[in-house]
């Protein structure tokens, strides 16, 4: 093959003006013929199984011998095209079959070679890799870059081709014209007067058909019409220009303060103005820029405007904005102007009253709205559940919300840690161990690995109910997960060994704890004076308030109904009347349990006057008891000597 080729070329005569398509066309060649033989190599041998490697050769030879002839007669696309029967009659119809087969199959292999090799000069190009370096930066990377540059490069050569195409038919037409003004030319030379050519005189209508359709129909006229309204909604309009005395009105909008009524003058503006939605919405967008104040005012007016044609997004956008803000009563006004001018609040508005009511604690709106949203066909996502859990906690109310954590979960949308937090310390408040053990278990499962936080949670909770072994069972694994119990935690372990009345186990807690470098805080003082105090432990509770007061704290207001309940008892009248006025002073902090045990040690102590004093301000509390109220009304009846030391 390559003889061949090289034979052509010592053979021709060499022009150098020709010296690059000469080369191009040989380098073509010399590659046809070189796929071309290696495939036909592949069928030889499959059919003639019993020639030796000679015999294939010289077959080989004869067939591109007389290929090349073939190719030299009219180029090789040409023969291609040539059917079997006018091709040399010394091959078989078979054989040229083959030919022909292996010879477009070489084609379309060196087509594919040709745009590959265009295609890695595009890969390379600035504008693809400008885009590449614009999608890194985005954070684009891996699989995904390699197949957008592929399609810009891609994108780019096809654009390429185009153009090239675009430029071959532009050649060809100039040499088209070229040649009839030659033909001309020569007509106007011979003398020749050329024939007059006119149109037939047209009857009826004419008829425009494309494809099959006849559009001289009048239909087609309507749906031209119906095109162009179309086109006028989803093309952008253009605001009016804003000049003369109406630009001197919306000045004076853009001027205004936020107590002054924007109505008369907007009402002006519209008249002079005669606005589209586009020309209001171009206003209130200055009016934000400028007077940021003014700016909901005049929202809020607008949606009462005709020409405004107010739709339901600018309604919700409206409500968002004052939902962000706590403004319920506002946000409630524009829903109900919503109902009255038609437009039924939709799932987007839904969801923000849902919000709205959540952050605010209204547990039946939040619920109502919620409910709604369903109806709609709307399912809550992540945010949504979030919100109602956390307004059933605050309302008191976990166990309603652990219901939304287990619909969550089965719709695979897991709960966050904050959630599980929330929950247990809701649970703990209330003292449910049911509750709080389920939720650190949940969390477990969940991933969550137990912290200083939930730990302790468990430990107040068993510690309300009076179950100082389990307390001390959390309590425990807290340090064997690592973590020091802090003030807060030991405070709640003391608290349920105070349920039971375990002084010598709560104190031989302190200890080892002192040994590895624990100092009691105010939380765990505040429980060891409740509790001494409990026991008439004067001297004790006075130690403690000393260590209290050196480290800067000031006593809290269960130390001091403490103090107020162990001085009346014990009877230090002036001490108990101290402490009393201390308590008075924060009656607002103070809870139904804080004022029967205060009424109750004065009752004790023999100051029937001052607990009378109590009760009644526990009663303008809105606190009631049929049992401290029997009490009282007994030490009246029976009132002895009050003791003094």
């Amino acid at each position: 093959m390559h003889t061949i080729g090289e034979t052509k070329l010592i053979g021709s005569s060499f022009n150098p003006k020709h010296n690059a398509n000469d080369i191009e066309e040989d380098e073509t060649m010399n590659e046809f013929l070189s796929r071309f033989v290696w495939i036909m190599r592949g069928k030889l041998t499959e059919v003639y199984k019993d020639c030796d490697k000679q015999t294939i050769n010289n077959m080989l030879l004869v067939i591109v011998g007389k290929v090349v002839s073939e190719m030299e007669k009219g180029g090789l696309d040409q023969m291609l095209d040539v059917a079997v029967a006018t091709l040399s009659q010394e091959f078989s119809r078979d054989l040229w079959k083959t030919v022909f087969e292996v010879s477009n199959a070489v084609l379309a292999d060196m087509e594919k070679e040709k745009k590959k090799e265009k295609m890695k000069g595009f890969l390379q190009c600035e504008e693809v890799q400008e885009l590449c370096r614009f999608a890194a930066e985005i954070g684009i990377r891996g699989d995904m870059m390699r197949e957008f540059r592929f399609k810009w490069a891609r994108e780019k050569m096809e654009e390429s081709d185009f153009y090239e195409g675009l430029k071959r038919l532009r050649e060809e037409v100039k040499a088209q014209e070229k040649a009839e003004e030659e033909g001309k030319n020569a007509v106007a030379m011979g003398e020749e007067k050329p024939k007059v050519v006119t149109l037939p005189q047209r009857h009826g209508k004419i008829n425009y058909k494309i494809y099959g359709l006849d559009l001289s129909n009048p239909k087609w006229a309507e749906v031209a019409d119906r095109i162009h309204e179309s086109e006028k909604l989803n093309w952008p309009e253009e605001p009016k220009p804003i000049s003369g005395k109406c630009k001197i009105v919306a000045e004076k909008i853009l001027a205004l303060k936020e107590e002054d009524d924007p109505s008369p003058l907007l009402a002006e503006w519209a008249e002079l103005q005669k606005p589209s939605r586009i020309d209001w919405l171009t206003l209130l967008d200055k009016l934000k820029e400028q007077n940021t104040r003014l700016y909901p005012k005049v929202e809020e007016l607008l949606l009462s405007e005709k020409s405004f044609q107010a739709n339901i997004r600018d309604y919700s956008k409206i409500i968002d904005a004052h939902a962000k803000q706590n403004r319920i009563e506002d946000a409630e006004r524009i829903v109900e102007k919503m109902n009255e001018n038609g437009i039924q609040p939709d799932a987007l508005t839904t969801n923000i009253l849902v919000h709205m009511y959540s952050k605010a604690g209204s547990l039946d709106r939040a619920r109502e709205a919620l409910e709604s949203l369903r109806r709609l066909g709307f399912r809550p996502d992540r945010e949504i559940y979030n919100s109602m859990i956390m307004v059933y906690v605050n309302a008191g109310q976990p166990k309603l919300a652990e219901s939304l954590t287990r619909e969550m979960e089965a719709r695979d949308i897991k709960p966050t840690m904050e959630i599980y937090m929330a929950l247990l310390r809701s649970f703990s408040q209330h003292g449910d161990v049911g509750g709080a053990g389920r939720i650190a278990t949940t969390m477990q499962f969940a991933g969550f690995q137990p912290n200083l936080e939930s730990c302790t949670l468990l430990v107040e909770t068993f510690g309300q109910v009076g179950d100082p072994d389990q307390a001390r069972n959390n309590f425990d694994y807290l340090m064997r997960l690592g973590h020091k119990p802090d003030d807060r935690c030991t405070a709640g372990m003391i608290a349920a060994y105070e349920k039971k009345n375990m002084l010598d186990k709560a104190l031989k807690l302190l200890l080892e704890l002192e040994k590895d470098g624990f100092e009691p805080g105010l939380a765990t003082d505040s429980v060891l004076v409740d509790w001494l105090g409990k026991l008439q432990l004067v001297d004790e509770v006075e130690q403690l308030l000393g260590r209290i007061a050196g480290q800067g704290e000031a006593p809290p207001l269960k130390i001091q109904v403490s103090l107020c309940d162990m001085y009346a008892r014990a009877g230090f009248e002036k001490k108990a009347l101290q402490a009393l006025g201390v308590v008075e002073a924060k009656k607002e902090q103070l809870g139904l349990h804080d004022f029967e045990r205060v009424v109750g040690g004065l009752i004790a102590g023999g100051f029937v006057q001052e607990a009378r004093r109590v009760h009644g301000l526990m009663e303008a509390q809105g606190f009631a008891s049929d049992n401290l109220k029997v009490t009282l009304t007994a030490s009246q009846a029976f009132s002895r000597k009050r003791p003094s030391k």
